[in-house]
């Protein structure tokens, strides 16, 4: 089944191994093909975005995915799940998901279920800056 993809002026996909650079007018593109990694450019992470162990794990399953020989990335991968599970156990459900994905070889569904870590990530780090700016609240206050 080809996938329809629709690109923004100057938007960037990648199709394989190759980045595609739209022109200055929106592009319409079928691309058919059976297992072909394709990712457009707000689902790409490069290792300058990457900035939370959230995030270098999504990387790592990114470049799994782009990638003709994934198990190549599996020892930087496992070790930053190492990592992450340490200092955030409730990302235990998300990475469980994220490896089952691995293991059936469906990188794609893996790269989503990453984004979920992400978001989990994301909300632990806002009640975390919460509780912080509420404490230094407290101590003022209190002063």
């Amino acid at each position: 089944m080809a996938l329809k993809v629709e690109l923004k002026p100057n938007e960037r996909i990648i199709v394989g191994s190759c980045v595609i650079t739209n022109t200055d007018q929106r592009a319409r593109l079928l691309i058919d093909g059976d297992r072909i990694p394709i990712l457009r450019e707000k689902d790409i992470l490069t290792p300058e975005t990457a900035d939370t162990p959230a995030k270098l794990i999504y990387l790592a399953v990114q470049l799994m995915y782009l990638s003709p020989d994934p198990m190549a990335h599996h020892p930087t991968y496992f070790s930053l799940v190492r990592d992450i599970i340490t200092a955030m156990p409730s990302a235990w459900p998300f990475i469980e998901g994220i490896n089952n994905f691995i293991l059936n070889g469906d990188l794609y569904h893996a790269l989503k279920e990453s984004k979920k870590l992400i978001a989990h990530e994301e909300k632990l780090l806002e009640s975390a800056r919460s509780l912080k700016a509420a404490d230094q609240d407290d101590a003022r206050k209190s002063a």
